[in-house]
């Protein structure tokens, strides 16, 4: 027990110790290769003006970076104007870059100028799939009701995407799926589906041979790249906002488009990337901070089991005591019971992103969504390990003249041993899984490289976070097997170990 709260305390401390060091600027990003490159260029801009940066990329959709940006968790992040106007700024009707600049403005945010390139959505096939029907324009898509579309959950939900592009275009598909933009690239190549979501800018275009559609009857607005910061943010570094105008019409399309290629075709990083365009652009020199192979694994799993040991022991402290209160009493047991089972049963990315306007961003959500998955194993087991207690066994404790509390932790909790550290150990293995997904909202850990992976399409990066995450799954349960022969007393194993 006490290493358990060793290991508990140190990483609360060196959870706190990160979030103590605020730094001078927090630039976010969503999670796909263009808006991580300009984060970076931003960055460099940034760092380049005498500011200490911390750049939180792949922050998950739209809704989550803008949330970050609106409570103050980042500084400035890269945006479209057509999605500001049609999706975070919906309900307001928002429209001209005027009307977004003031809309802007009451939430304390400026809008950055045009960085010169617009990178609209697009719907595009496989070019020999294309040819063989003659489908050049999206109009032309009427025709063919059996092709299978597969989009983004954004373009899927947006009311500027899918919602209204098959009313003014009347698409009789029903085959829509939802997954993840790189995902639906290896749909495009296995043939399962017929037709994506594209951004026009996007280096897949042509990696994967792809036949933009041409939208003939304009139904896309404009999505011009800005940059979207805080009012704030020009009072406590006037510097680096100049430095960041600099970048007005700095970047065109073609240029974009490539930088995406060098990351998503030539395997280069989307610092070295921003860093070549900033040196033959703007004439800054901007190191790339590159970080290798094992210091990456070594951060990534100093964070992940951070994760892991601070939400595995608080749902430790929190289950033990819920489970007791179960086994004693058996109508608030079933209420117990119930609320940690229905807790159970919502999907984990939902929780954590319903985390994320309690605690923010970052490890706290992760932390919090993670100990309410690992409270139902402890408490259920905790309740069984009680519950299964032969009654001449408490009747003994009594007839001995114990009182209740040293019954309960002389007898019935060592009896219980097996079944309570069971219910520790699937929880503990199912949380180091569950945590990968914490780096969709900036929490690091084994995640961080997975979904880099499958947004590069690299098996390589993608191994280096889920080879890591078994065998970090494997070492804990073969850690509590070694931890039960301490806790649980020797007679109650005899039978399991033979």
């Amino acid at each position: 027990m006490r290493t358990t709260a060793a290991l508990l305390t140190a990483a609360l401390l060196a959870i706190a110790a990160r979030a103590a060091a605020e730094p001078g600027v927090v630039i976010g990003s969503k999670a796909f290769t263009e808006s991580i490159v300009l984060g970076e260029i931003a960055a460099g801009l940034a760092r380049d003006a005498g500011a200490e940066v911390v750049h939180e990329r792949q922050l998950g959709g739209t809704r989550v970076v803008w949330d970050a940006l609106v409570r103050g968790e980042i500084d400035l992040y890269p945006d479209y104007t057509g999605t500001l106007e049609r999706e975070v700024l919906a309900s307001e009707n928002v429209r001209g870059r005027e009307a977004l600049e003031a809309a802007l403005a009451r939430r304390g945010l400026r809008l950055g100028p045009s960085l010169g390139f617009e990178n609209t959505y697009a719907l595009g096939m496989k070019e020999e799939r294309a040819a063989a029907l003659g489908i050049r324009r999206i109009s032309d898509l009427r025709a063919h009701p059996s092709l299978r579309f597969g989009f983004t959950s954004e373009f899927l939900d947006r009311a500027d995407c899918w919602p209204s592009l098959r009313g003014r275009y009347a698409l009789p598909q029903r085959d829509v799926r939802g997954l993840e933009h790189d995902l639906a690239y290896r749909g495009l190549e296995s043939g399962t589906l017929d037709v994506v979501d594209l951004y026009s800018t996007d280096a897949d275009i042509r990696y994967h041979g792809l036949r933009v559609l041409e939208d003939d009857r304009r139904h896309f607005p404009e999505y011009d790249a800005v940059l979207v910061w805080r009012l704030d943010l020009e009072e406590r570094a006037p510097a680096v906002v100049a430095s960041l105008r600099r970048l007005a019409g700095a970047i065109d399309a073609p240029t974009m488009s490539a930088m995406n290629a060098r990351v998503k075709l030539d395997g280069m990083s989307e610092s070295q990337v921003a860093a070549a365009f900033l040196a033959q652009k703007l004439a800054v020199a901007a190191a790339a901070p590159e970080e290798g192979v094992v210091a990456r694994l070594v951060r990534n799993t100093r964070d992940h089991l951070a994760l892991v040991s601070v939400s595995l022991g608080a749902a430790i402290v929190l289950a033990l005591p819920l489970g007791i209160l179960a086994a004693k009493r058996p109508r608030l047991g079933a209420a117990i019971l119930g609320a940690t089972g229905v807790l159970q049963t919502v999907p984990s990315l939902a929780l954590l992103v319903l985390m994320i306007p309690l605690l923010g961003i970052g490890a706290p959500p992760a932390i919090a969504a993670l100990l309410l998955y690992s409270l139902l194993p402890i408490v259920r087991n905790v309740h069984a390990g009680l519950k299964g207690i032969p009654e001449p066994l408490r009747e003994s404790a009594e007839a001995l003249g114990l009182p209740p509390r040293a019954r309960l932790l002389r007898v019935e909790l060592p009896l219980a041993s097996p079944s309570i550290l069971a219910g520790i150990k699937t929880s503990a293995v199912i949380n180091v899984g569950t945590a990968t997904l914490g780096a969709l909202i900036g929490a690091g850990g084994y995640g961080q490289p997975i979904l880099t992976g499958i947004r590069l399409d690299d098996m390589g990066l993608l191994l280096q976070g889920a080879l890591p995450a078994a065998a970090l799954a494997l070492a804990v349960q073969g850690g509590f097997d070694l931890l039960e022969r301490v806790v649980v007393p020797r007679g109650l194993r005899l039978g399991r170990e033979e």
